[in-house]
């Protein structure tokens, strides 16, 4: 493979930057990554470029992947947005997100220099077309070009925009590829619209649905955790797991953000997408190949195998203030402003059991939680062992947990039953400890919107969102979504700053997770 060839959705972009990076160093050719398709022009739209999403992930992430020439190297950025901005303008409501060093201010400003900003309405073809035309004078004089629209849109205009791309905007040069942010509708029906509408337009091989937690390094780590050690293969199953839980905390409520909140709640905003993305990663049969479809193959399948979700499986909460604390911790969320209703019973707090009706899995419960306003933030995957059979020691051992923490401070660990070191023969809990912090001091770990937007450039769609698994997993929440709303469920109350609803620890206990408490774990040092 040369530089002047595409990567293709049959390589990892991982591999596909091997190569273009070998080939550049065979040309003799100082930087890294630069070109993916040779000379051939990139142009990268950001649609809702005056909106948050844009200023504080999407602008940031295509800055840090110029400054590391993870690029082709004729890429150039076009914004897209109602607002009238220079890109001054746009430079300045940007720059507190770019993280940019002193040494870097020339690179950064070549940047933006590449940068050009459009004004226009999202339901306007003549605006659209007024865009193309502005395409098409970077792609002038050149045999291939190739575009990417990245909709950093709320999902009212999806529809619109992507009729205007497809109508007055696809490249006729190169590829044209769409990158589409959730939420993906908010249940079974109006995804499923979205979805036809979307396959109407583009193929399936066009469409990124982007899940940011899919670029998380340990989640993209599970993978090789599973498949590539024979230590862990043979306990993967019900024989050996008691269950399984996959956590989702943050320490802070709505924060303002009450008013779009109180429209998806904590299941929609969290659970449906990135926990149950989680869920098939950690379940999936080994895939044939590492090819993206070879992947989802076998997401769907274990998707297909979980039956949908009723009240008896599910705790759900909403937090209240805390009359002790401090600052936002007083208030709870029916006390955010923009929370219109309030009488709203949108959970901040769901706890799901999900049941794998397959040969592995059977019987092993797989819990989902998540929750706002909670004692700490984190996120993390937690497989429990069964107990050790034939005992010799009298109940003293504790399960053996395998801890996979996606955030914050990324780390693998083992806990196990060990010796006390000294003349006693008494025992405690430790751990065989992989934290990236300690083990990889010098790494720099990407942030997730730099694996997924270079995944696009690269054409690998591992990490992205399939249609039939969108609609898997919404066949799975909606019958639970409609009956929360349709029957008013109230949520139970949870104080701010808590572990969640007492209620929860008992709904784990009866589903086979067991918490002792007297674990602690002990920040490596950094030697």
């Amino acid at each position: 493979m040369t530089s002047k060839q595409e990567c293709n959705s049959n390589i990892s972009p991982e591999s596909c930057l091997a190569l273009i990076r070998k080939s550049l160093k065979s040309k003799n050719m100082d930087s890294e990554g630069g070109h993916f398709d040779g000379n051939m022009p990139h142009l990268f739209v950001v649609l809702g470029a005056s909106g948050d999403l844009a200023k504080k992930k999407i602008y940031p992430t295509l800055w840090w992947l110029f400054r590391d020439n993870l690029l082709p190297t004729e890429t150039v950025f076009y914004g897209y947005a109602r607002s009238k901005l220079t890109i001054d303008e746009l430079k300045q409501q940007c720059h507190q997100y770019m993280k940019v060093k002193p040494e870097e201010e020339e690179r950064y400003e070549q940047f933006w220099n590449l940068n050009q900003y459009f004004a226009g309405q999202y339901d306007s073809r003549k605006d659209f077309e007024m865009l193309n035309q502005e395409l098409l004078v970077h792609e002038r004089g050149v045999p291939k070009a190739n575009r990417l629209f990245y909709l950093a849109l709320p999902p009212s205009v999806f529809e619109p925009v992507t009729v205007h791309i497809k109508n007055a905007c696809m490249g006729q040069k190169g590829w044209t590829r769409i990158i589409i942010e959730k939420p993906f509708g908010r249940d079974a029906a109006t995804s499923a619209k979205l979805s036809d509408h979307l396959a109407s337009l583009f193929s399936e091989e066009q469409i990124y649905r982007i899940d940011h937690y899919l670029g998380k390094e340990m989640v993209q780590n599970l993978m090789t955790l599973r498949f590539s050690n024979r230590i862990f293969g043979p306990t993967w199953n019900r024989d050996n797991i008691a269950s399984v839980q996959i956590t989702f905390k943050e320490p802070f409520g709505t924060h303002g953000r009450g008013g779009y909140f109180d429209t998806f709640g904590i299941i929609r905003d969290v659970m449906q997408n990135h926990l149950l993305q989680i869920l098939s990663l950690v379940a999936m049969e080994k895939p044939a190949t590492v090819h993206p479809d070879d992947i989802r193959n076998e997401k769907v399948k274990v998707l297909r195998s979980i039956r949908e979700l009723t009240q008896d499986d599910v705790i759900i909460g909403q937090y209240v203030g805390d009359p002790e604390g401090t600052g936002e911790a007083k208030y709870g969320y029916l006390d955010d402003e923009t929370v219109v209703n309030k009488d709203s019973v949108t959970p901040t707090y769901a706890l799901a059991v999900l049941n794998i009706n397959n040969e592995r899995w059977d019987g092993v419960p797989f819990i989902l939680r998540c929750g706002k306003a909670l004692n700490e933030r984190k996120a993390e995957v937690r497989i429990q062992y069964r107990d050790v059979p034939g005992d010799i020691f009298e109940g003293k051992p504790k399960r053996n947990e395998l801890v996979i923490r996606v955030q914050p401070g990324e780390a693998l660990y083992l806990k196990l039953m060990c010796k006390t070191p000294g003349m006693t023969f008494d025992m405690e809990e430790t751990e065989l400890d992989l934290t990236y912090g300690s083990r990889y001091k010098d790494a720099k770990l990407p942030d997730a919107y730099e694996r997924l937007i270079l995944d696009v450039f690269c054409g690998s769609q591992m990490h992205f969102v399939r249609s039939d698994e969108l609609r898997e997993a919404w066949r799975i929440f909606t019958p639970l979504l409609h009956d929360i709303e349709e029957s008013k469920i109230k949520p139970t109350q949870y104080k701010y700053g808590s572990r969640g609803p007492p209620e929860a620890d008992q709904f784990l206990r009866e589903h086979n997770y067991i918490y002792s408490g007297s674990y602690k774990w002990i920040q490596p040092s950094h030697l």
